[in-house]
């Protein structure tokens, strides 16, 4: 069951919105992921583990701010998919995304990529 979650912080609305993609599943996410709104997006990607998919696509290309609670997010879910044969993509491009990721070096442990047909064709950018 896909559900889409919009949440209401002080800077402004998060949202997580789920698509399927054939045997795909993108999330889409938008505004500030930080230590406030990791938990809603945690609970998208919960679900979307369980069903197992074969490859999740995580798209921040819209989120304005990442803290380290969602990069510490995406970190553990690499961590959980890994040990499930799942392919986790990141779809991070941008000043407010791929370059704190890269800064941390968290693209040499996950694959980052600049568009979501990137990430779907499986090419890192």
């Amino acid at each position: 069951m896909m559900m889409i979650s919009t949440d209401q912080t002080r800077s402004g609305k998060f949202t997580v919105t789920p698509r399927r993609d054939g045997d795909l599943l993108v999330l889409h996410v938008t505004g500030d992921l930080d230590v406030l709104t990791a938990p809603t997006l945690s609970t998208h990607l919960d679900i979307a583990l369980a069903d197992a998919p074969p490859v999740v696509i995580v798209d921040i290309s819209d989120v304005s701010f990442l803290s380290s609670a969602g990069i510490g997010l995406l970190v553990e879910t690499h961590r959980l998919t890994e040990r499930g044969g799942i392919s986790l993509r990141v779809v991070a491009d941008g000043a407010a995304t791929s370059r704190p990721l890269r800064m941390m070096r968290i693209d040499e442990v996950i694959d980052l990529y600049a568009t979501t047909d990137e990430a779907k064709a499986g090419r890192p950018a």
